[in-house]
């Protein structure tokens, strides 16, 4: 099978599983019930402030606004914007002179997250529908990028980061948390669908993700927060038996939530543009 086929089944898969989410027939990394998939996996926002409860489906792995440097007047992208959670904390940060926009691909999300800005009044809000690595934003229009536990789910990771080059003003920057790992994945967790939309199963090697980010020639890359994701054996039992869990625990290979911070340099080269302002 061919790479192109095989990121749209990718994809398609993550479309499908987070269409079940905006309709609540489902769950994924981040604030599930106990007993269900991933659970460790998500943070808190309950004392972020901003925070809109309806907005968190639970899919995120860190709580990127933290560190973003959001100010009054700035424009912001949310990548993977779900029902809305990063993007309404973004909005309390830029104030009314500033902008924030959140693209996803998931029609249902866009859906749900229009009825939580139109719930709110926000009018400097807007919801987008589109891909990572081909977004609906035009060159240099935004001043910071956040994205939360949604660039491991893409796959082709370093034309996301292109992306997000093109899209930020020179001397901006972005903002992310995303699932890495130190040391390998037996082949039948790398290979389980569920783990791949439950955010484990598509991340990078930490390295690696570094790595993408640098070619894409951001620069001041700093890892802000980093913390070890423990899943249980209980859920990793579905997957493994009870030999391979033993090694894979015995292997010390970590799953691990990070929040990186980089610079696209001050270079001036692209301008502005007027088309979507």
């Amino acid at each position: 099978m061919m790479k192109t086929e095989i990121h749209q089944e990718t994809r398609d898969l993550v479309r499908g599983k987070y269409s079940e989410i905006a309709r609540g027939e489902s769950c994924c990394c981040g604030n599930c019930s106990p007993g269900t998939t991933y659970s460790e996996i998500g943070e808190s926002y309950a004392a972020v402030k901003g925070y809109v409860p309806d907005a968190d489906l639970g899919l995120g792995c860190g709580v990127p606004t933290e560190f973003a440097g959001m100010r009054p007047g700035q424009t912001v992208l949310d990548l993977g914007s779900g029902a809305g959670n990063d993007v309404f904390i973004a909005k309390r940060e830029v104030g009314e002179t500033g902008r924030v926009i959140g693209v996803d691909f998931t029609p249902e999300m866009i859906e749900k997250a229009e009825t939580n800005r139109a719930k709110l009044g926000f009018e400097n809000v807007e919801f987008r529908q589109g891909e990572i690595e081909d977004l609906p934003i035009c060159d240099g229009m935004v001043d910071v990028v956040i994205s939360n536990c949604v660039l491991n789910l893409v796959p082709d990771k370093a034309r996301a980061f292109s992306e997000i080059q093109r899209v930020l003003k020179p001397g901006g920057h972005f903002c992310v948390s995303d699932i890495v790992l130190e040391g390998v994945l037996p082949e039948k967790l790398q290979k389980a669908a569920e783990l791949y939309v439950g955010c484990v199963s598509g991340a990078l090697q930490k390295k690696d993700y570094l790595y993408q980010i640098e070619t894409q020639g951001f620069e001041s890359i700093e890892i802000l927060k980093e913390r070890a994701i423990l899943i249980s054996d209980e859920e990793l039992g579905e997957f493994l038996s009870d030999d391979e869990l033993s090694t894979f625990r015995a292997s010390g290979t970590k799953i691990l939530s990070v929040t990186i911070r980089a610079k696209r340099p001050a270079d001036g080269s692209r301008e502005t543009c007027c088309c979507c302002q």
